[in-house]
Protein backbone atom coordinates (compact mmCIF):
# COMPACT_ATOMS: atom_id res chain seq x y z
CA UNK A 1 0.00 0.00 0.00
CA UNK A 2 1.42 3.35 -1.27
CA UNK A 3 1.76 6.03 1.47
CA UNK A 4 -0.41 9.14 0.94
CA UNK A 5 1.18 12.19 -1.27
CA UNK A 6 2.84 14.89 1.01
CA UNK A 7 -0.04 17.84 1.43
CA UNK A 8 1.18 21.22 0.14
CA UNK A 9 2.23 23.88 2.11
CA UNK A 10 -0.28 26.46 3.21
CA UNK A 11 -0.32 29.56 1.53
CA UNK A 12 0.38 33.21 2.56
CA UNK A 13 -2.56 35.71 2.50
CA UNK A 14 -2.92 37.25 -0.88
CA UNK A 15 -1.87 41.25 -0.59
CA UNK A 16 -3.91 43.64 0.28
CA UNK A 17 -3.84 47.50 -0.44
CA UNK A 18 -5.42 48.35 3.15
CA UNK A 19 -2.37 48.58 5.51
CA UNK A 20 -3.04 48.64 9.02
CA UNK A 21 -2.45 52.38 10.59
CA UNK A 22 0.64 52.96 12.17
CA UNK A 23 0.17 52.90 16.19
CA UNK A 24 0.60 56.29 17.49
CA UNK A 25 2.83 56.59 20.71
CA UNK A 26 0.92 56.86 23.68
CA UNK A 27 0.43 61.07 24.39
CA UNK A 28 2.94 62.24 27.65
CA UNK A 29 0.44 62.93 30.99
CA UNK A 30 0.60 66.17 31.65
CA UNK A 31 3.11 67.29 34.63
CA UNK A 32 1.44 69.84 37.02
CA UNK A 33 3.29 72.00 38.96
CA UNK A 34 2.73 70.62 42.17
CA UNK A 35 3.56 67.08 40.79
CA UNK A 36 7.07 68.69 39.18
CA UNK A 37 7.90 70.98 42.79
CA UNK A 38 6.87 68.66 45.23
CA UNK A 39 8.45 65.03 43.04
CA UNK A 40 11.47 66.93 43.15
CA UNK A 41 11.97 65.94 46.49
CA UNK A 42 10.29 62.43 47.25
CA UNK A 43 10.82 60.58 43.61
CA UNK A 44 13.30 63.24 42.31
CA UNK A 45 14.85 61.07 39.22
CA UNK A 46 11.22 60.06 37.95
CA UNK A 47 10.31 63.61 38.29
CA UNK A 48 12.80 64.95 35.99
CA UNK A 49 12.44 61.71 33.37
CA UNK A 50 9.09 62.83 33.27
CA UNK A 51 10.20 66.23 32.58
CA UNK A 52 12.49 65.53 30.33
CA UNK A 53 12.22 68.15 26.82
CA UNK A 54 9.73 70.12 28.57
CA UNK A 55 9.00 73.63 28.91
CA UNK A 56 8.84 74.78 32.79
CA UNK A 57 8.96 78.95 32.38
CA UNK A 58 5.54 79.41 34.31
CA UNK A 59 6.52 77.42 37.46
CA UNK A 60 10.22 79.06 37.09
CA UNK A 61 9.31 82.49 37.18
CA UNK A 62 6.28 81.70 39.80
CA UNK A 63 9.47 80.05 42.03
CA UNK A 64 11.77 82.69 41.48
CA UNK A 65 9.32 86.14 42.25
CA UNK A 66 8.05 83.91 45.38
CA UNK A 67 12.07 83.07 46.37
CA UNK A 68 12.58 86.80 45.67
CA UNK A 69 9.49 88.42 47.57
CA UNK A 70 10.95 85.84 50.88
CA UNK A 71 14.56 87.09 49.99
CA UNK A 72 13.25 90.78 50.41
CA UNK A 73 10.66 90.77 52.91
CA UNK A 74 13.24 89.03 55.32
CA UNK A 75 16.19 91.78 54.95
CA UNK A 76 15.65 94.40 57.90
CA UNK A 77 16.12 97.47 55.38
CA UNK A 78 12.64 96.52 53.71
CA UNK A 79 10.97 96.80 57.11
CA UNK A 80 12.61 99.94 57.99
CA UNK A 81 11.53 102.15 54.72
CA UNK A 82 7.91 100.40 54.64
CA UNK A 83 7.95 102.26 57.93
CA UNK A 84 9.08 105.50 56.44
CA UNK A 85 7.42 105.24 53.36
CA UNK A 86 5.18 102.26 51.77
CA UNK A 87 5.46 103.54 48.24
CA UNK A 88 9.19 103.35 48.79
CA UNK A 89 9.13 100.21 50.09
CA UNK A 90 7.13 98.24 47.31
CA UNK A 91 9.60 99.84 44.89
CA UNK A 92 12.23 98.01 46.85
CA UNK A 93 10.25 95.30 46.30
CA UNK A 94 9.30 95.62 43.12
CA UNK A 95 13.49 95.90 42.38
CA UNK A 96 14.46 92.67 44.23
CA UNK A 97 11.58 90.44 42.38
CA UNK A 98 13.16 91.78 38.99
CA UNK A 99 16.77 91.05 40.13
CA UNK A 100 15.88 87.53 41.52
CA UNK A 101 14.03 87.20 38.21
CA UNK A 102 17.13 88.00 36.00
CA UNK A 103 19.75 86.54 38.11
CA UNK A 104 17.79 83.14 37.42
CA UNK A 105 17.64 83.12 33.74
CA UNK A 106 21.53 83.80 33.90
CA UNK A 107 22.09 80.90 36.03
CA UNK A 108 19.60 78.71 33.57
CA UNK A 109 21.52 80.29 30.44
CA UNK A 110 25.08 79.87 31.96
CA UNK A 111 24.51 75.76 32.45
CA UNK A 112 22.73 74.91 29.49
CA UNK A 113 25.23 77.36 27.34
CA UNK A 114 28.43 75.35 29.09
CA UNK A 115 26.37 72.51 28.91
CA UNK A 116 26.15 72.73 25.23
CA UNK A 117 30.07 73.85 25.10
CA UNK A 118 31.14 70.36 26.18
CA UNK A 119 28.87 68.24 23.81
CA UNK A 120 25.79 68.35 24.88
CA UNK A 121 22.57 68.10 22.80
CA UNK A 122 19.12 69.27 24.99
CA UNK A 123 17.57 72.79 24.23
CA UNK A 124 17.28 75.69 25.69
CA UNK A 125 13.95 76.41 27.07
CA UNK A 126 13.76 72.76 29.40
CA UNK A 127 17.50 73.23 30.20
CA UNK A 128 17.41 76.53 31.90
CA UNK A 129 13.66 76.98 33.04
CA UNK A 130 14.18 73.30 34.61
CA UNK A 131 17.44 74.74 36.45
CA UNK A 132 15.57 77.41 37.43
CA UNK A 133 12.37 75.55 38.75
CA UNK A 134 15.36 72.91 41.07
CA UNK A 135 17.03 75.70 42.02
CA UNK A 136 14.63 77.39 44.25
CA UNK A 137 12.81 74.58 44.74
CA UNK A 138 15.61 73.12 46.88
CA UNK A 139 16.53 76.72 48.39
CA UNK A 140 13.28 77.73 49.65
CA UNK A 141 13.56 75.30 52.97
CA UNK A 142 16.48 77.11 53.53
CA UNK A 143 15.43 81.04 52.76
CA UNK A 144 12.08 80.23 55.21
CA UNK A 145 14.49 78.93 58.18
CA UNK A 146 16.54 81.84 57.50
CA UNK A 147 13.45 84.80 57.37
CA UNK A 148 13.28 83.52 61.23
CA UNK A 149 16.48 82.63 62.82
CA UNK A 150 19.77 84.79 62.34
CA UNK A 151 21.70 83.60 59.12
CA UNK A 152 24.60 82.56 60.99
CA UNK A 153 22.99 80.53 63.18
CA UNK A 154 24.35 76.86 62.93
CA UNK A 155 20.98 75.69 61.93
CA UNK A 156 20.78 77.94 58.75
CA UNK A 157 24.06 77.13 57.89
CA UNK A 158 23.73 73.52 58.22
CA UNK A 159 20.17 73.88 56.01
CA UNK A 160 21.88 76.13 53.47
CA UNK A 161 24.92 73.61 52.77
CA UNK A 162 22.59 70.60 52.73
CA UNK A 163 19.54 72.38 50.44
CA UNK A 164 23.18 73.16 47.88
CA UNK A 165 24.61 70.12 48.08
CA UNK A 166 20.76 68.19 46.95
CA UNK A 167 19.95 71.50 44.48
CA UNK A 168 23.72 70.39 43.00
CA UNK A 169 23.09 66.16 42.51
CA UNK A 170 19.65 67.54 40.62
CA UNK A 171 21.27 69.74 38.51
CA UNK A 172 23.57 66.93 37.01
CA UNK A 173 21.14 64.77 36.70
CA UNK A 174 19.09 67.48 34.75
CA UNK A 175 22.01 68.30 32.85
CA UNK A 176 23.20 64.80 31.84
CA UNK A 177 19.53 63.69 30.72
CA UNK A 178 19.16 66.72 29.22
CA UNK A 179 22.53 66.86 27.12
CA UNK A 180 23.03 63.23 27.28
CA UNK A 181 26.20 64.29 28.87
CA UNK A 182 28.30 61.90 31.44
CA UNK A 183 28.13 62.52 34.92
CA UNK A 184 31.77 64.12 34.68
CA UNK A 185 30.74 66.59 32.21
CA UNK A 186 27.05 67.43 33.78
CA UNK A 187 29.09 68.26 37.52
CA UNK A 188 31.80 70.51 35.20
CA UNK A 189 28.46 72.07 33.49
CA UNK A 190 26.82 73.26 36.79
CA UNK A 191 29.53 73.72 38.97
CA UNK A 192 30.30 77.64 38.26
CA UNK A 193 27.07 78.97 38.69
CA UNK A 194 26.46 76.50 41.64
CA UNK A 195 29.66 77.51 43.83
CA UNK A 196 28.64 81.70 42.45
CA UNK A 197 25.16 80.80 43.51
CA UNK A 198 26.66 79.28 47.29
CA UNK A 199 28.39 82.88 47.73
CA UNK A 200 25.85 84.79 47.07
CA UNK A 201 23.07 82.78 49.69
CA UNK A 202 25.89 82.70 52.49
CA UNK A 203 27.52 86.21 51.64
CA UNK A 204 24.79 88.24 49.46
CA UNK A 205 21.61 90.02 50.03
CA UNK A 206 19.11 87.34 49.58
CA UNK A 207 19.06 85.77 52.34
Amino acid sequence: MSAPPPSPPPQPPPPTLVQPAPRKPAPRRRLWWHQLIFGLWYRPVEVLDEARDRSAWSAAVMLSLLSGGIGVLSVDAFHTQWAVDHAAALKLLGLGEAGVLAASLALGSVAHAIARTLGGIGRFAPTASLFIVLFWVTDLPRMAIAAWLPTDATFVQAATWTTWGFGYVLAVLLIRGQHHLSTGKSAAAVSVQMLAALALLRLGPVR
